[in-house]
């Protein structure tokens, strides 16, 4: 990195965090410091919401996704508008009407004290696990373009989060979030538009779209009725639609987002906004990893875009084996590109790329016999790698500080709805009677305390298959359990805490069993979880227990 993309990354981070601070006006009651008054309007809370969801997990695995599988990711986000429309035709009017500061003082309204200490446990549970992921994303990056040990990394970008999300609560994470969505819808056009101007001459937009295509990077829709798959047409409609009505409509980290708005109507109007751009904004995002691919097509890429495995293997005694394929995958490499550009047959590129696929199958192998501990797996380094060899200077800097951005901005909303979740389900529900200035320093004691728990998780987190499905499956396995608590709540009347409260406890230890034997797709674990909790309960309700509670 150059000195201008210094300033601009080191300037854009500094900006951030102090204008959260300026912005938070001194929050001098709970009210204000976890629901911002309830003075946001709809943009902001929209923007705050789609920011929340859009980490640096996104940015940074999403274009890794796409160029080694194409678009079918977006598949996941088929459910999300018809998820939107149910929240806010019934969730927001009920947590609004109860003026209540946690979507689980809901479930003690509705059903009794342990049903609401189960759910928000389970929260806290994977919701303090994903902080750590969201704040290890970016280490990552920084620790490879720095060259500074991860830990150090975690430490510093948890510390700059964790400053105005402590000072600032809500009304300082709905803020900054505006801002920090400009940033990165700047960033990414500008990459996107240099990507696509940097094709080689003859090979225009349109060239760029059809060798994508052939490659099989644009099958947007997977109609197979396969449970193993991870992303088909029916696993977004239906798993994807309980995912989004569990994160949208029940995890504190989004909940806490629109019961900041003004009304009802700014809330759901800001939902509203999410479900209308977030399946473009995904679009885009993969559309952008498709584009990386067809812009190596015409550009030497390296056999593994993980620098620090590189590195391993050429330190090891396999270094002329790895040399070797080197040499032999630039050459495969060189003739894609010749016969892309003079027009060769789609039969001889097809085989050649399988070849190519293959010698990237041989150097993980040979990587991981160097070092057995090191991660193999590279698609969350393959746009940062981009990044760091093609970009000009001063976009360098601007894209790290998009990542960035992204991260803090989901961290932010995390530790919001941890210290929330912590502050008024566990111990405001125990110790009643405090004053306000007692409970806004236990929040912001809580907000000190998951960050620093989320710093500790990032420091000694590792490599999943990819981090942006490494989130998604932690929130599938708990999300399930935790959208059915709700739905009994909602939708059915009969059914009591005694009953719901069972249920969620068999639920979630049949949906770890299930995702222990890897038989389905995860996206399918969110419709199991919720079904298992609804139909237990009623059964447990109306054959084991009775009408009264016990």
């Amino acid at each position: 990195m150059q000195t201008l993309d210094w300033a601009v990354l080191i300037g854009t981070l500094i900006f951030i965090v102090f204008y959260g601070i300026w912005k938070n006006k001194n929050p001098k009651n709970i009210n204000e410091y976890l629901k911002a008054g309830n003075q946001s309007r709809w943009w902001t809370v929209g923007l705050s919401v789609m920011a929340t969801q859009a980490s640096a997990i996104t940015f940074l695995s999403t274009p890794g996704q796409a160029f080694n599988d194409g678009m079918g990711f977006i598949q996941f986000y088929f459910g999300l508008p018809f998820a939107m429309v149910i929240i806010c035709l019934f969730f927001i009017p009920i947590y609004h009407r109860l003026k209540i500061y946690t979507a689980y003082e809901f479930l003690e309204n509705r059903f009794d004290k342990r049903v609401r200490t189960l759910t928000a446990s389970l929260f806290l549970m994977q919701r303090g696990l994903a902080a750590g992921i969201t704040i290890y994303a970016p280490a990552i990056i920084l620790s490879i373009v720095l060259n500074w040990d991860l830990r150090i990394t975690a430490l510093i970008v948890g510390s700059l989060v964790i400053l105005y999300t402590l000072v600032g609560g809500t009304r300082a994470v709905n803020m900054t979030q505006k801002l920090q969505m400009f940033i990165i819808f700047s960033g990414m056009f500008l990459a996107f538009y240099f990507i696509i101007t940097n094709f080689p001459n003859q090979i225009s937009f349109l060239d760029a779209i059809s060798i994508a295509g052939k490659a099989e990077k644009l099958n947007f829709f997977d109609f197979s009725i396969n449970l193993k798959s991870r992303y088909t047409f029916w696993s977004g409609i239906t798993g994807g639609l309980f995912l989004s009505l569990s994160y949208f409509g029940t995890d504190q980290s989004q909940v806490q987002r629109y019961l900041s708005g003004k009304s009802i109507r700014e809330s759901q109007m800001g939902l509203i906004m999410n479900g209308f751009l977030k399946i473009p904004m995904q679009f885009f995002i993969l559309f952008t990893g498709v584009m990386v691919f067809v812009f190596y097509q015409f550009e030497s890429a390296p056999l593994n875009f993980n620098p620090k495995a590189i590195l391993t293997v050429k330190e090891s005694k396999q270094i002329e084996e790895f040399s070797k394929l080197e040499i032999e995958n630039l050459e495969t490499q060189k003739q894609i590109k010749n016969l892309l550009l003079n027009n060769g047959s789609s039969k001889e590129i097809d085989a050649l790329r399988k070849k190519e696929l293959k010698q990237r199958d041989i150097a993980r192998e040979i990587i991981s016999r160097s070092d057995p501990k090191q991660e193999t797996n590279d698609k969350d380094y393959i746009f940062i790698s981009f990044i760091l060899s093609h970009l000009p200077v001063g976009l360098i800097g601007l894209l790290i500080a998009v990542i960035l951005s992204a991260s803090m901005s989901s961290t932010a909303s995390e530790l919001n709805a941890l210290a929330a979740t912590s502050t008024i389900d566990l111990y405001k529900r125990n110790y009643k009677n405090k004053t306000e200035t007692t409970y806004l320093k236990v929040s912001k004691t809580f907000t000190l305390i998951w960050g620093l728990i989320a710093i500790i998780f990032a420091c000694f987190g590792n490599l999943f298959e990819n981090l942006i499905q490494l989130i998604n499956i932690i929130g599938s396995i708990f999300y399930g359990t935790i959208l059915g608590i709700f739905l009994i709540g909602i939708f059915n009347t009969h059914v009591k805490g005694k009953a719901v409260f069972w249920a969620a406890i068999i639920s979630e230890v049949f949906v770890i069993i299930l995702f222990s034997i890897d038989k389905i797709g995860f996206l399918w674990l969110n419709l199991i979880g919720a079904l298992a909790t609804v139909f237990l309960s009623l059964f447990l309700q109306n054959i084991l227990f009775s009408e009264s509670e016990i």
